[in-house]
């Protein structure tokens, strides 16, 4: 059996760590390359580093700022955020990057998927899909039954700032096809709740894709992290505000998931 991971995520905006609620209410959480050096240190599996305005704002990603974080890390090194060709793919990996995940570009240019994985390979590539609840059952929609009634998962883009009617279960799927490695998938509900993962959402899409599942999105204790991997699951857990603020570091995190016997890092 494959080990779990446990991911720290580092949302970026002006060249500070942020952190909110639903993509909204943004607050600082400290320096990237601080937070960077402290999750190598305790046992974080892999790093995730998300530019989430450069889209919005039409830019590349921060490279001097990917840069600065890769010289800190000797784990895998994921970063997103404005990348729309694979030249954009090409710099960041050249930055330190060892994957790089697509969004609004991935929904806005599909083939730039295939485009990226043909060059560098399926396993740098990382679709994300930021995924809100819609409460209708549509025959056109993948639904899926909540206690809240039926609903679908619509993806957004541009940092959550943009609905794009996409049924998030069926885009998941052509991702994969399209020769994405990995799948980033944040509940967009859920985002800075720490109500723990929508779990209902990673169950449905772990039917319908072979690739890897990150769950992102609701984490406030560990317990949370044991149920996205039970009941939703998922191969790996990515968590922010949980994180950088030190409600339980990840090496207390990787303690209590191995007591109740998943298989993890430590």
């Amino acid at each position: 059996m494959l080990a779990k991971r446990i991911i720290p995520c580092l949302d970026v905006k002006g060249g500070r760590v942020v952190k909110g609620t639903h993509f909204l209410d943004l607050r600082d959480a400290g320096d990237p390359v601080e937070l960077a050096q402290r999750y190598n240190e305790d046992g974080a599996d892999e790093l995730v580093f998300l530019d989430i305005i450069a889209s919005s704002e039409g830019r590349g990603t921060l490279q001097s700022l990917v840069r600065a974080v890769a010289t800190e890390l000797d784990i895998p090194f994921t970063v997103g955020g404005g990348i729309r060709t694979v030249e954009d793919v090409r710099d960041i990996l050249r930055s330190g990057a060892d994957k790089t995940s697509l969004n609004t570009a991935a929904v806005e240019h599909p083939e730039r998927i295939a485009e990226a994985a043909e060059v560098f390979g399926s396993q740098c590539v990382v679709v994300a899909i930021d995924a809100k609840r819609r409460y209708e059952e549509r025959e056109d929609r993948i639904t899926v039954e909540t206690p809240g009634g039926p609903c679908w998962f619509e993806a957004h883009t541009y940092g959550g700032r943009r609905p794009t009617g996409l049924d998030a279960l069926a885009w998941a799927e052509e991702a994969e096809g399209l020769g994405a490695g990995e799948l980033l998938v944040t509940s967009m509900d859920r985002d800075g709740t720490k109500s723990g993962y929508d779990n209902l959402l990673y169950a449905a899409l772990s039917e319908r894709v072979r690739v890897p599942i990150i769950a992102s999105g609701g984490a406030g204790e560990p317990r949370h992290f044991l149920e996205a991997f039970t009941e939703g699951r998922a191969d790996a857990a990515l968590a922010a505000s949980v994180f950088h603020y030190g409600n339980y570091p990840v090496h207390v995190v990787k303690r209590f998931l191995s007591e109740r016997g998943v298989s993890v890092r430590i």
